[in-house]
Order: C-alpha cells, then sequence, then structure tokens
C-alpha cells in the first residue's frame, strides 16, 4: 500500500525562475556593484567562478559561501527575497497537492538548499509533514540512494510504500527506482515522461489498482 508521496520542487512544483535569477541575475548585479564594473563583464566573472567550483561541490549550492567568496554586501536572505515574487507554482499544483494530501503523507526530496527551499514552498508549505534537502540536511550534492535510504529510515517505511516524481531522470527517476520505490519522471517539455502532475495523479491511481 502506498503511504507517502515524494515531490522534487524546481521543475516540478514551480519553475525554474527565482532560481536562475538568484544565481544568473542577482549574484552578479551584487559583483558589479561591488567591483564597480558592468554587469555582462560581473556575470562573465561570477559563472566562471561557478564553473571552478563545479556541482560536485557541496559549495556550490551555498549562497552564502559565494557571499563570502566574493564579498558582497548584504545578505542571503536580502537577495532571496528580492527576487520571491518571481516564484510560480505550476498550474496544476495546488490542486494536486491539496487532493493528494488528503488520502497520502506528502513529502519534498529536493536537492535544493533550504535558503531557498524556505522561499519556494511558502504557500503549500502545509501540504507537507516532511521536507528534504540533499545539500543542507545529508551534505550530497545529489540525490543519491543513501539519500533515500534515510529518508525511509526517519519515516520508517519500506521502499514499496513510497512513490517519488521529479524532472531529473537520473536522481528523480534511476536512482529512486533502483532503492526500490516507485518512481516517475516529469518532463514539462512533453518528450518523454509525464508532461505534469496530473498525469502524474492518473498514474498514481492506476499503480494503486495493481498493488490493491
Amino acid at each position: 500500500m502506498i503511504k507517502i508521496i515524494s515531490f522534487d520542487v524546481d521543475g516540478t512544483l514551480i519553475d525554474s525562475a527565482f532560481v536562475d535569477l538568484v544565481w544568473l541575475e542577482g549574484v552578479p548585479t551584487l559583483y558589479a556593484e561591488k567591483y564597480h564594473i558592468d554587469f555582462k563583464t560581473a556575470q562573465k566573472r561570477v559563472i566562471k567562478e561557478y564553473d571552478k567550483i563545479g556541482e560536485e561541490d557541496i559549495r556550490w549550492y551555498q549562497l552564502d559561501y559565494w557571499f563570502d567568496r566574493f564579498q558582497l554586501e548584504g545578505s542571503r536572505h536580502d537577495l532571496l527575497n528580492l527576487y520571491k515574487n518571481k516564484i510560480r507554482a505550476y498550474e496544476e499544483v495546488p490542486r494536486v497537492l491539496n487532493h493528494l494530501s488528503k488520502k497520502y503523507v506528502l513529502i519534498v526530496a529536493s536537492n535544493a538548499h533550504r535558503d531557498f527551499l524556505s522561499l519556494t514552498l511558502s504557500g503549500m508549505e502545509s501540504y507537507f509533514d516532511h521536507i528534504f534537502s540533499a545539500t543542507s540536511d545529508f551534505e550530497k550534492v545529489r540525490k543519491f540512494k543513501e539519500f533515500y535510504h534515510s529518508i525511509l529510515n526517519q519515516l520508517h517505511v519500506r521502499a514499496s510504500e513510497m512513490v517519488h516524481v521529479g524532472d531529473h531522470y537520473t536522481f528523480d527517476y534511476e536512482v529512486p527506482k533502483r532503492v526500490g520505490i516507485h518512481a516517475f519522471f516529469l518532463d514539462r517539455k512533453g518528450r518523454n515522461g509525464l508532461k505534469d502532475l496530473k498525469e502524474f495523479e492518473e498514474k498514481l491511481m492506476e499503480l494503486e489498482k495493481l498493488s490493491g
């Protein structure tokens, strides 16, 4: 029997505009102001520094690290709040969460840092019993098998009792499937996988019938 429904966040519940603006506009703007250079030059330098660290380094995900590295003025919280009005949940998300929360325990299993999750989930956090961040809670740069095992252990459920949905083919689909979790790949561009969470809900109902 399915007990837990787990959701990725960026690309699954909300679009990427907020996150992209913080990293690709917000940080370079502060860098440009700090070093009195034009925005385009600042943006190139900042992205070059991002690339030097790389996504396999936990520091890549930490805004406070970049504020210190670049010696930026202000705080990461001010920067995040500057763009919070750009957070957009996909159209079907509120209805799907409301409906599923009446039957299942809903959780978040995200790679995003809690600095971001605290804002991106505002307005919908009441639907979730638990929010897990790979980078903040487990200091993992990816949602590896250990991440999912840790969640199962904390929630005291078997892998077969959990369903996960997300938009990264490897870490939202292949990895949880290897753990034994029912996993669904979401591709909002419509090339592969499910096109939205309405379709996910339909697949979930089919899964329930098969397991029942």
